[in-house]
């Protein structure tokens, strides 16, 4: 519960800022709002986002294999940029933005090894918190908190094919160490497990 309140607040600026950049001039509706979140014809925050990947998709085709080098996108991107897809928030002095994906951020600044590493690293940390929470010795507190990493982990996995926060402490914190806290915990029990064997096994001798 605390990691989704702390996902809530880290991106409470993005939701004010997309809710305020609707370009249909409506009277204050949230419906209208709301809709134009998913607006992909006229809405200038959700066309500069395709924008941003279809930039960051050009990049990772030049340079597969290591990228451009991190941190580089908001420099790199400009050039990139197709005439169809300039919005009016565009900009070409490479001051600010970034690839609004993980993924292909990833991607255009690392390579493909990059982001193949960090795919196996949350997948490995979601299979461990699965088989985890299927301990039959696990105590409660634990399993909920299990439970919370992953739901925590899951969330953001999956925006994360739409944006990008990884670069921030607000985001990294909770995301690696919810990592941290399943892997902790597993190391707990298989030391736990084994040292049950070990008693076993002398007292049988």
């Amino acid at each position: 519960g605390a990691l989704l309140t702390g996902l809530f607040f880290s991106f409470q600026h993005e939701i004010k800022w997309r809710l305020e950049r609707n370009t249909t001039d409506s009277s204050g509706d949230l419906a209208e709002h709301i809709k134009s979140m998913y607006n992909i014809r006229s809405d200038a925050s959700n066309l500069e986002r395709i924008n941003r990947w279809d930039a960051a998709w050009d990049m990772f085709c030049e340079r597969p294999l290591f990228g451009w080098g991190p941190g580089t996108y908001q420099f790199v991107y400009a050039p990139f940029q197709k005439s169809q897809n300039l919005t009016i928030i565009s900009t070409n002095f490479g001051n600010w933005g970034n690839a609004h994906s993980e993924y292909l951020g990833l991607m255009s600044e690392a390579g493909l090894p990059s982001v193949l590493a960090f795919i196996s690293i949350w997948v490995f940390a979601l299979l461990a918190g699965f088989k985890l929470i299927k301990k039959t010795n696990i105590s409660r507190e634990h399993r909920n908190l299990t439970i919370a990493c992953l739901m925590g982990l899951i969330t953001y996995i999956s925006h994360a094919f739409l944006n990008n926060f990884l670069d921030m402490d607000k985001i990294a914190a909770p995301f690696w160490g919810s990592m941290a806290i399943i892997l902790a915990l597993e190391y707990h029990y298989k030391e736990l497990g084994n040292s049950s064997v070990d008693d076993l096994t002398k007292f049988e001798s």
